[in-house]
């Protein structure tokens, strides 16, 4: 059965270590705790483990391949330096995915976005199908970035906004409810 691929990809406005954006730095370790608990998550891009004092860039992601940032990004490789945050995952399905993204802890840090992050002019995240037994790649959620950037959704890249289903037939994500409301 298909999965769905889901990254992300943003720049900081000050490298990591920054106070500025040290809030946010703090946030992101219950926030994949919560991914990793949610329906229809599988896995995600995970540096191979004992890799302190090295880079992103230069650390073991295993089967997720060589670290990569698509184009857009324009800061350092180093750690002084660092102020890209991307991630890349596999979910069972696109439901799933979105209910993560725009629920709990992931969307009140989604909506602080503007406090940490430089304003995108490009997408900050892809998703795509891939088959079973495929885990995705860096280099794979670069591509997917650039080619929704260059052409727009498509079944290769697409968004919440204009998403494709497995056999790359337009459809629609549903919008949780959310608690504590009548709608």
């Amino acid at each position: 059965m298909p999965r769905v691929a889901f990254t992300t990809f943003a720049i900081l406005k000050k490298p990591y270590g920054n106070p500025e954006v040290q809030e946010f730095d703090d946030l992101t370790p219950p926030t994949f705790d919560q991914a990793e608990g949610s329906a229809g998550f599988i896995a995600r891009a995970k540096e191979a483990p004992d890799q302190s004092g090295i880079t992103n860039f230069q650390r073991d992601w295993g089967a997720w391949g060589k670290f990569e940032v698509p184009r857009f990004y324009t800061g350092g490789r180093t750690d002084d330096t660092d102020s890209r945050a991307s991630t890349l995952s596999l979910w069972t399905d696109l439901q799933s995915v979105f209910t993560f993204v725009y629920e709990g802890l992931h969307r009140s840090t989604l909506s602080r976005r503007h406090e940490w992050f430089l304003k995108p002019e490009w997408p900050s995240y892809a998703a795509w199908w891939v088959a079973d037994d495929t885990i995705p790649t860096w280099a794979d959620a670069c591509a997917r970035l650039e080619h929704l950037h260059d052409n727009g959704p498509s079944p290769y890249a697409f968004s919440f906004r204009e998403p494709f289903d497995a056999d790359g037939a337009a459809t629609r994500v549903r919008k949780a409810a959310r608690r504590g409301s009548d709608s």
